[in-house]
């Protein structure tokens, strides 16, 4: 990289000094800062010196600092090159992400300008699919709006323990067996109530919204019938019953009614099932069918046991009837003012905790219904929540 300048002046292999044209000077010295940049992917820096000055300035300094600065003048180079690519990565990628998020924009505005060309020819569907199945809509919706409001009905009954009426109970258990009849006696080419003693319906073909239809009027039936079980147990005097006996009757015919709405669907949704290879008359069809069966039964098997486990809870807990704490005496009773912190009135069979808390017996046995720990102190005192002791219904509508 450094040359001299006699080098330049004092050619190699003689032993005279011939003066080199000013041209010459200054294609070697182009040469020379070639040969210095010459690298891959690197920018080629030329330089040259002015005619007719090589001769006369070009001493040994000034040719070590021309090649110096050559070099410095690549490194430069080099530098703002690596920067300039460095630069142009986090735009390239910025760009990348405008391009998938404009086209995830597109993507949506074609899906939104789809629904909207297609919006009338949707709603020409649903309203052809609503009036070939406008019965069994309107049956449907009749059938939860009274379920909604016999369910809370009776739930608001049982919350007035003595103070319930007698006459609205009544009148509820005639209004839901008065649904019952007049349901089945308007369909009774159908034979629907054959669904509640495991029988299937007098119907030559079922289609799967006929399935839907059967198995669904049928679930809502058994709800209001048991419901009316309620009602009755409601009517009971307390002196024959006490409020704690109907809270452990409640809870037993719910859990019936959910063990025994458990089974009812089976026979309907098994003959669909097996039907599939009627319909085709083929080896392949009947055990296409078959098989749709047989995994049918083996799930409804594994529900029941689930089922079975909690109903015998239930039964376990209504026979033994375990108690929440000791009947408190009357120091116990005057210690705490006589006073009952959940009713805010004169202890009525009080009940003393582990906790020592006490309270009327009603009282407490209505709030362990939803608790598990002392409304006052959080103890943990049962290790399970009672459901249905307060006479709800569930609402889960069995359709498989």
């Amino acid at each position: 990289m450094q040359a001299s300048c006699s080098h330049l002046h004092n050619l190699p292999g003689t032993g005279s000094s011939e003066t080199v044209p000013a041209s010459h000077c200054a294609h070697s010295v182009r040469m020379t800062g070639e040969a210095a940049c010459h690298h891959p992917g690197e920018i080629h820096i030329q330089i040259s010196s002015v005619p007719g000055e090589c001769g006369e300035s070009l001493s040994p300094r000034n040719l070590r600092s021309a090649s110096q600065s050559n070099t410095q003048g690549c490194i430069h180079s080099r530098l703002r090159s690596h920067s300039h690519n460095e630069a142009r990565q986090p735009d390239d990628a910025t760009m990348e992400q405008g391009e998938n998020g404009s086209s995830s924009i597109s993507e949506f505005r074609y899906l939104f300008r789809w629904l909207q060309k297609s919006l009338p020819y949707i709603l020409i569907l649903c309203v052809k699919l609503v009036m070939q199945h406008i019965t069994g809509i309107s049956l449907g919706i009749g059938l939860l709006t009274t379920f909604m409001y016999a369910n809370k009905s009776i739930v608001n009954q049982v919350f007035l323990r003595e103070r319930c009426s007698k006459v609205q109970c009544a009148c509820l258990l005639v209004f839901l067996a008065g649904s019952s009849i007049l349901l089945y006696y308007t369909f009774q080419s159908q034979s629907l109530y054959y669904s509640l003693i495991f029988l299937n319906p007098t119907l030559d073909f079922l289609s799967f919204w006929e399935v839907l239809w059967i198995v669904g009027i049928t679930d809502f039936i058994l709800k209001f019938l048991f419901m009316g079980f309620k009602c009755l147990i409601l009517l009971v005097p307390s002196f024959v019953i006490s409020f704690k006996s109907k809270g452990y009757w409640y809870m037993l015919i719910e859990e019936l009614c959910q063990y025994y709405r458990t089974f009812v669907p089976i026979p309907v949704w098994f003959r669909y099932l097996i039907s599939y290879g009627e319909l085709g008359g083929s080896v392949t069809g009947w055990s296409l069918g078959i098989l749709l069966g047989l995994l049918y039964l083996i799930l409804k098997l594994l529900d029941f046991f689930g089922h079975l486990r909690t109903f015998r809870r239930a039964l376990r807990i209504f026979l033994t009837r375990p108690s929440y704490g000791v009947t408190a005496s009357k120091r116990q009773c005057s210690e705490a003012d006589d006073l009952c912190s959940i009713c805010q009135a004169e202890f009525q069979k009080p009940i003393l905790l582990i906790c020592q808390h006490i309270f009327c017996e009603e009282c407490i046995t209505l709030w362990f219904n939803r608790e598990k720990t002392c409304p006052l102190c959080r103890t943990v005192i049962s290790d399970h929540v009672n459901k249905w002791k307060d006479g709800a219904t569930s609402s889960h509508l069995q359709i498989y």
